[in-house]
């Protein structure tokens, strides 16, 4: 969870006139307010052969400085890419796909590929198989975008009424069975699945579906413009991450918007909130510079560190109650969220002593602790453990894959994350104060 700097869109990545790309990524990485990293790139940026992946510089130069920073990476692959010049297709399929013609936009005409054309699903499946096994469950990798249809791959070919298929049934069959086949090799690792309404009719609804019920996540790249995707993000199921990806000002007196004396972008960002999210992007759309990015962080602080603060799920033990029940020992523990949003997975919790000779754990319901919202649990211990000094400690279950979490709390944690619990000074006995 977190802010994510995306170091590259789908014009290319950051760039500065008068520095080499590794300075200009570096710098992006750099930034403390972003705690992860997102690559969008074309399919021929990380494959030119057939059976093998061939990373363009920025992708090779962003991951070596994640490993440096101790920062994961979000990426997507585009299949479809309207905002550069040629085709985002490698070379060596560019003669065996057809691609058909949408219309024009952008006084320019557009093409699609024929996404069910057996040379493209072979390909595909290669592509998909070839990132799996580099990066499923790799500890480098946050997660990874979802391939749909059309342009930037985020399912629809907006404004162009038409799709390549000869049908709409086509159209739906074609993407529900690639996603399957995503699901189905990305075990680990989180996919994130666009909310885009369903305009080009390639079955969108049924990938968000399919997506949630997969224990995979959503995400979107718009807080104003479609109300339909604040009502898929807002009532998803507790468990289910969601990334937000609104570009964001630069600082420039042109790009601020005021209204009210609020810039666009705290708008943007204060309504991000209001879908609970557990990721946004600090980006400047198309003009990704970390110069830029800190030109409008400098002026307008406020908004970006509160959310920073907020995003995602931020779980701690509010109460620790003692207990003792037919000769055993035990602990109630009240956990709270401080977060926006509910725990995208499973929380797991150990309590533990330093010798491990005490070592019970047990899990929370799926999504739980929810924001505002109180969830105890129950730790019986071995006979004769006196529960002062153990520890307390906390994970997070994603697709069958656990992370360390560190508790949300004021209180000094361990070096691995844990919280060694003891007494409350003026708790020992009552909860009055002794005032007069």
């Amino acid at each position: 969870m977190g802010l994510i700097t995306y170091v590259c869109d789908e014009v290319g990545p950051a760039k500065k006139e008068g520095e080499v790309l590794a300075e200009s990524i570096e710098k992006l990485v750099k930034i403390p307010l972003g705690t992860k990293l997102y690559l969008r790139v074309n399919w021929k940026d990380v494959q030119r052969r057939p059976g093998k992946l061939d990373f363009c510089e920025h992708w090779k130069l962003t991951f070596d400085m994640a490993r440096r920073y101790q920062k994961r990476v979000g990426f997507r692959v585009m299949m479809s890419n309207p905002d550069i010049p040629d085709f985002p297709l490698p070379e060596f399929l560019r003669d065996k796909i057809p691609m058909v013609k949408l219309g024009d936009w952008q006084k320019r005409t557009r093409y699609e590929p024929r996404y069910d054309d057996p040379a493209f699903q072979t390909a595909f499946r290669e592509l998909v198989d070839l990132l799996a096994d580099a990066y499923d469950g790799h500890a480098d990798v946050e997660y990874v975008d979802t391939f749909m249809y059309g342009f930037w791959g985020e399912g629809h070919t907006w404004p162009l009424e038409s799709n390549p298929f000869p049908d709409n049934v086509t159209a739906e069959n074609t993407f529900v069975s690639m996603l399957q086949y995503q699901t189905e090799r990305w075990k680990k690792t989180p996919m994130l699945t666009n909310t885009q309404p369903d305009f080009s009719k390639v079955g969108n609804s049924e990938l968000v579906d399919r997506t949630i019920r997969s224990l995979n996540w959503l995400r979107t790249d718009t807080i104003f413009i479609e109300n339909e995707q604040i009502e898929s993000l807002s009532n998803r199921p507790p468990w289910t991450g969601v990334s937000v990806e609104v570009g964001i000002s630069d600082g420039s007196p042109q790009s601020l918007r005021m209204d009210d004396g609020v810039t666009y972008s705290d708008n943007v960002i204060h309504h991000v909130q209001d879908v609970a999210p557990c990721y946004f992007s600090l980006w400047n759309w198309h003009r990704i510079q970390a110069d830029r990015l800190l030109n409008y962080y400098h002026q307008f602080p406020d908004a970006l560190d509160e959310l920073a603060q907020r995003v995602g799920y931020r779980v701690r033990p509010s109460w620790v109650w003692s207990y003792e029940e037919a000769g055993y020992p035990g602990l109630i523990i009240g956990f709270v969220n401080d977060g926006v949003a509910a725990v995208p997975g499973v929380l797991r919790i150990s309590v533990f002593s330093e010798d491990k000779k005490v070592n019970t754990a047990g899990c929370l319901d799926a999504g739980y602790p929810l924001p505002g919202k109180v969830r105890q649990a129950k730790f019986v211990l071995p006979k004769g453990t006196k529960w002062k000094g153990l520890r307390l400690k906390a994970e997070i279950e994603v697709k069958s894959q656990r992370y360390p979490v560190r508790w949300a709390c004021r209180q000094k944690l361990n070096e691995d994350g844990s919280l060694t619990l003891r007494s409350t000074n003026g708790l020992e006995q009552n909860d009055t104060t002794g005032g007069g």
